[in-house]
């Protein structure tokens, strides 16, 4: 038994890679339009794009403004994580604990970010602002899909375990980790990029000091499309980058259990 079921459905998974003759067509499409508006303040062309970047990269304030939201970012997806899982675990078990979250994360998945993040300025700090909205905007939907991979874990293998008397430390490792982890990667995979996008809007309306946020504000404010459009590569390839690097790690810490 040891093994085969965290393989089965949590097993490896080829994942789409995004083509190189895509991103090429999608910049070349990028380029002729640019070219044919002929204003550069209303859209900024590729290569403008690049050159503002390599200039960027070279400042330290560049490097200061991605840790700044990074860090307050990823504190914010951890937490949704952990309580999303714990929260969840708790509710397939105990009903009235599922029932009285149950309107409170309605609110969570139905209310605007620009909302949250305007009533928020009033009790949290604007430096600490996109842990919260990260964590509102991420935790419905890692909960959710644990819940709902938990309550869809195959009774036969449940009975099964009852009949062999298997601890409850087995039955999470052997029956609801395989059960649970499509459900979670695919929340994973859908909260990673949400996070980024409402943690970055908190932060373009409460302009913390030293944050992207404050710089696509400022690019906004003074019209600097090249800063704009060089800012939000740089959300993208970091939003991108940290997902890869946790789907990976959660893979390798998959197999780990397996040869366990």
């Amino acid at each position: 038994m040891k093994g085969s079921i965290i393989s089965g459905k949590a097993g490896k998974r080829k994942r789409e890679s995004i083509r190189l003759w895509a991103v090429a067509l999608w910049l070349t499409l990028w380029q002729l339009l640019s070219i044919k508006i002929g204003q550069e303040i209303l859209l900024v062309s590729p290569a403008s794009v690049a050159f503002r970047l390599t200039e960027l990269v070279g400042k330290g304030d560049f490097w200061r403004s991605i840790l700044f939201s990074f860090e307050r970012i990823l504190l914010g997806f951890t937490l949704a994580l952990s309580l999303g899982i714990l929260f969840a675990s708790l509710s397939s078990f105990c009903r009235p604990v599922r029932e009285f979250l149950q309107p409170a994360v309605l609110v969570m998945k139905s209310t605007p970010v620009a909302s949250f993040t305007i009533l928020c300025l009033i009790w949290i700090p604007s430096r600490n602002l996109s842990v919260f909205i990260s964590f509102v905007m991420v935790f419905p939907v890692i909960y959710t899909n644990v819940l709902e991979g938990i309550l869809s874990t195959d009774p036969q293998l449940l009975e099964m375990a009852e009949i062999f008397r298997l601890s409850l430390s087995r039955r999470i490792r052997y029956i609801y980790l395989s059960q649970v982890m499509p459900y979670f990667r695919s929340a994973c995979t859908i909260s990673i990029g949400m996070c980024w996008k409402s943690g970055i809007a908190a932060e373009v309306i409460g302009m913390p000091k030293g944050s992207i946020g404050e710089k696509l504000y400022q690019a906004k404010i003074y019209l600097n499309t090249p800063d704009l459009f060089a800012w939000t590569m740089v959300i993208i390839v970091v939003s991108r980058v940290f997902e890869q690097v946790f789907l990976y790690g959660m893979q390798k810490l998959l197999e780990k259990l397996e040869r366990m």
